[in-house]
């Protein structure tokens, strides 16, 4: 595994990092359980092929997200770093910060956080909850009294803002010390605000690396930048990210010990693209801007839908259609869908809950329209 310096946190990261918002579930009796067997499989692999980074917050995997991941590195607790998040949206008052902490510590079973973020924030809720209800302060106490060891935020809101975040807070007294922010081949629109934050000595870890999956998909792109022999298009996608010098980690939301294999390889690939190549290879964002068409990342925010549309699963459906030209496969699965009383955009009641919480802010009854039409004609 490689490993790379994060940031002025004195931290060694492995460049792979686990994301934990997807691990193996099932239903049962309409509530929903993580496989603690499959998923302490997956994130033991990865810890023992070099995985040091561990990623998960109070919602993921309907809840049970942190609860299965401090079940499993309970035993190795002080040799790896875990990352976990405050819902600063569901902060009302100041004291929502402490609570909020202790709740994920019971869950993890542990008496630290090693790295507390500041949960999905924007510039309204930086201004609004972390300035106006004084959270950063609670911040700042609970990194003395070491419950937490260093500060964070993850972030979805536009790129500049990041800028005002890092240095408002560095301003009061509490600068923050990583950042997780999207970024991938088809999203570069933080590549700019990265680099800001290396300078400031923040270590920053990218999420969505391969797009939400949509950057899965063959092709002889990377033979046509470089001359080389072509390589997996996923993997392309991470040595993209890994190639950035100003990033530390790819964070992957991992769903079976196949992914981590995978995964696993990548990460320990001591040819990581040069800077020059990774320069190069940004050049692909060009052609790959028809991928762009409707950007899902498949990050889930805007489930549940109050009439159940499963909207991640219809657009990804559109994916397979309009980006892999799996336009056969597309039109079964929407069938299959339909058949098994899937909810559509027929069943919208038009609240546009889904719209308010889509990082991505795509129009999305609009968009589940127009992918509903396209998928029944084709």
């Amino acid at each position: 595994m490689n490993y790379r310096k994060f940031g002025k946190t004195g931290e060694q990261i492995s460049a792979l990092g686990f994301g934990c918002m997807r691990l193996p579930e099932y239903e049962e009796d309409g509530k929903w359980f993580i496989d603690d067997e499959k998923a302490a499989e997956m994130l033991l692999h990865a810890y023992e092929n070099g995985v040091n980074y561990f990623d998960t917050a109070p919602f993921y995997c309907h809840s049970n997200s942190e609860l299965a991941v401090g079940k499993a590195l309970k035993g190795i607790r002080e040799k790896v770093m875990i990352s976990t998040k405050c819902p600063v949206g569901d902060c009302k008052e100041t004291g929502d910060y402490r609570k909020f902490l202790e709740r994920s510590l019971a869950k993890l079973d542990t008496s630290y956080i090693d790295f507390y973020h500041f949960w999905g924030i924007n510039k309204k809720g930086f201004d609004e909850k972390m300035v106006g209800l004084n959270l950063l302060e609670e911040a700042k106490k609970a990194k003395e009294e070491g419950l937490i060891k260093h500060i964070s935020f993850s972030f979805h809101d536009e790129a500049q803002n990041i800028k005002y975040i890092i240095d408002t807070a560095e301003e009061m007294g509490v600068p923050m010390e990583t950042m997780l922010v999207q970024y991938n081949l088809l999203d570069r629109s933080n590549e700019e605000m990265i680099s800001y934050a290396a300078s400031k000595g923040i270590g920053v870890v990218a999420m969505g690396p391969v797009g939400g999956g949509r950057l899965s998909a063959p092709t002889d792109l990377y033979a046509k930048l470089t001359g080389k022999p072509s390589i997996a298009t996923y993997e392309l996608a991470f040595k993209f990210v890994l190639g950035n010098p100003n990033l530390s980690c790819a964070l992957s939301g991992m769903q079976n010990l196949d992914m981590v294999k995978k995964n696993l390889i990548i990460g320990s690939d001591s040819g990581i693209h040069s800077e020059e190549e990774w320069k190069q290879l940004g050049d692909a964002v060009e052609q790959l801007k028809k991928f762009s068409e409707l950007y899902c990342t498949g990050c889930s925010y805007c489930q549940p839908c109050p009439v159940g549309i499963n909207i991640p699963h219809i657009f990804n459906m559109y994916t397979y259609h309009n980006v892999y030209g799996l336009t056969d496969h597309a039109k079964a699965e929407m069938k299959k869908y339909k058949a098994e009383a899937g909810k559509t955009i027929a069943d919208c009641k038009d609240c546009g809950l889904c719209e308010k919480k889509c990082p991505q802010k795509l129009k999305v009854r609009e968009e589940l329209k127009r992918v509903e039409d396209i998928l029944a004609a084709v």
